[in-house]
């Protein structure tokens, strides 16, 4: 059987639709790495924390992370990430690994510190929070409840 020609052109010009529908939505998505310079920092738990997970500022992705090591002497978790080249961050700023919501996607949260000096590529962040589990949180709740374990005795 010949097929026709309109059949051939129709479905390369479905195909090319779908490959340019493909391209519009993983420039749209934020799936790319941010290219810029790279910071690490060291945590305890991070919590299913991967590497192309977000690093942002007040919602606003200004980062990607690019690595995670596992420290063999003391077991801690390395985590290296990219920050967009215009962003300067103080020395002093504080990152913490939190998720979106109760049971949402890990990111890495920066809170801009007030040090008029700069990281640079390379450097560390010196303050850290580990992530919270919800067994964690559950437990912060418990104990404030209970009054720390204490009775109010009279």
């Amino acid at each position: 059987m010949l097929k026709k020609p309109v059949e051939t052109i129709m479905g390369l010009v479905v195909l090319l639709i779908a490959l340019l529908f493909l391209g519009f939505a993983y420039n749209v998505s934020d799936l790319q790495v941010v290219k810029g310079y790279t910071l690490t920092a060291e945590f305890m738990k991070v919590g299913g924390l991967s590497t192309g997970s977000d690093v942002r500022i007040n919602g606003i992705k200004v980062g990607t992370v690019t690595n995670q090591t596992l420290n063999n002497e003391d077991y801690t978790v390395d985590v290296t990430f990219s920050i967009s080249s215009d962003i300067k961050l103080p020395k002093d700023s504080t990152v913490a690994i939190v998720s979106d919501g109760l049971m949402g996607n890990k990111f890495v949260k920066i809170e801009p510190g007030k040090s008029s000096e700069y990281l640079k590529d390379g450097e560390a962040f010196t303050k850290t929070k580990d992530f919270k589990t919800l067994e964690d949180m559950v437990g912060e709740i418990i104990f404030m409840v209970t009054d720390g374990g204490q009775k109010n005795e009279k």
